[in-house]
């Protein structure tokens, strides 16, 4: 079979992949990893299968239609996130009045299966959670009342099959599906370029009550591959793409097991497959010497989770971190060598202003290497969804709301702190307080490690001017 695996645009440098899908500051684009592993399960069953990531791409409606035409899928498989939804339909209706059976899938259609389903009558299945062998079930034709995980129309009726069980053994899925993409087409200031990005692990163990991926689509145990796989991945990577220059850890938090951290690091040095390498961390890393391995083992960066700044709004999204255990992580990363991404948000439960000025401030008193601000956003699905969904500050007044003219935005507002003071406080922490600070542009020049390195920042650079003018003009 024939099977175009999509990843549609919804406007200029639309980014679906990340956890916020949304037109970034920094105007960054991830690699489709998920959809890429998926693509690989249904190559090695034998199908001929088309990898399109047309938001990185940039490709518009009419350009994916004239691939599609060209290409003729018998079963087309769209990625869906909440604000582009309207838009991934009408991919998928087009397609369906090409000939394709259209699979949806992704954490919007996954969390309201059946409500999306309603939107239009060309839809012919949702693959909810986790969907590398539902897609697998669909493409090789098994009758949908014995696919687990799957919504899907019966003589006019929209069905829900009971829960696919998660995939235990991660070892077992094939490496993704690199070879349809080209990694120059992704960017990220943060990372070296060009990266990739890798899934070692699905789930997350802890419980903040916004994290989109471990509550719709992946769980929260956190499975794991094994170091040996992981590092049989690296090597894979870099015989694909020979100039790779970083590898970017996707997991939810890779430390959340330190023994299997502590392992792909002793692999790595084992093989002598040197190469940087970053990661998302939690806070809580309080192993100098698990850090001074993973440094040694070529660790240059981790994305860190700070959120916020208030003991209180952490406690309120089971954040089960203190303000004091993120300055001693701040202090062991800066002893460890390796830089810290800090990631704070505006908008938790409780929000004031006053709460929001001590994120803003801890960030400046931690100095994170780099930075992000943005406003703690609601997706259906999370705890955090249904609880601004039963205290009414949910502001939107459709999915297309979630974004602001595809850009980053806020869709939430509290007594004494409305949607607009939000969105102003998130560019304060990260303009005013930050990227407009003359000591954080001397910092990074004098780091820059080559010519390469240099385009890269004065790219990012370029980027966040010009969303803050834009901001500032407005």
């Amino acid at each position: 079979m024939k099977v175009l695996i999509l990843n549609p645009s919804y406007g200029e440098n639309f980014v679906r992949s990340a956890r916020w899908a949304a037109r970034s500051r920094g105007r960054v684009q991830r690699h489709p990893d998920y959809l890429a592993i998926a693509t690989a399960v249904l190559e090695n069953e034998g199908h001929k299968v088309k990898l399109l990531d047309a938001a990185a791409l940039n490709i518009d409606f009419d350009g994916v239609r004239a691939l599609a035409e060209e290409f003729k899928p018998s079963l087309s498989v769209i990625h869906t996130t909440t604000p582009s939804v309207y838009s991934d339909i009408r991919y998928a209706e087009m397609l369906k009045d090409l000939g394709s059976i259209t699979v949806l899938i992704g954490a919007h259609a996954s969390a309201l299966p059946e409500g999306t389903m309603t939107i239009s009558e060309k839809l012919d299945f949702i693959a909810i959670r986790e969907y590398d062998y539902t897609l697998r079930d669909i493409a090789n034709g098994k009758n949908p009342k014995e696919i687990l995980g799957v919504t899907y129309r019966d003589k006019g009726a929209t069905i829900t099959n009971k829960d696919r069980p998660l995939i235990e053994d991660l070892d077992e899925l094939p490496f993704p599906a690199w070879h349809q993409i080209d990694v120059h087409d992704y960017f990220d200031a943060g990372k070296l370029y060009p990266f990739i990005t890798m899934i070692s692990g699905r789930g997350c163990p802890n419980s903040c009550s916004f994290c989109v991926l471990p509550q719709i689509l992946y769980g929260t145990k956190y499975r794991l591959r094994s170091a040996e796989k992981v590092v049989d991945e690296i090597e894979y990577d870099l015989q694909l793409f020979p100039d790779l220059k970083e590898i970017m850890f996707e997991d939810d938090t890779l430390t959340a097991d330190r023994k299997r951290c502590a392992d792909i690091c002793h692999e790595i040095l084992r093989r002598g497959s040197r190469i940087s390498w970053s990661a998302n961390s939690r806070a809580d890393l309080d192993d100098l010497n698990l850090l001074k391995l993973m440094k040694e083992s070529g660790c240059r960066m981790l994305v860190v989770g700070f959120e916020f700044g208030d003991q209180q709004i952490l406690n309120n999204v089971h954040k089960r971190l203190t303000v004091e255990q993120m300055k001693q992580f701040a202090e062991l990363t800066k002893q460890a060598g390796i830089k810290v991404h800090g990631c704070f948000m505006i908008g938790g439960p409780g929000e004031t202003k006053e709460t929001a000025e001590k994120t803003i401030n801890l960030a400046k008193e931690l100095k994170p290497d780099t930075l992000q601000f943005s406003a703690l956003v609601p997706y259906p699905g999370t705890n955090f969804y249904g609880w601004c969904q039963e205290n009414h500050y949910i502001m939107a007044q459709d999915w297309t709301d979630w974004v602001d003219a595809g850009e980053q935005s806020a869709v939430t507002a509290y007594p004494g702190l409305s949607k607009e003071e939000i969105v102003n406080l998130v560019n304060k922490g990260l303009y005013q307080n930050f990227y407009l600070r003359p000591g954080v542009w001397i910092h990074h020049l004098v780091t820059v490690r080559s010519f390469d390195d240099f385009k890269r920042k004065a790219r990012a650079a370029r980027s966040l001017l010009q969303y803050w003018w834009k901001a500032r003009s407005t």
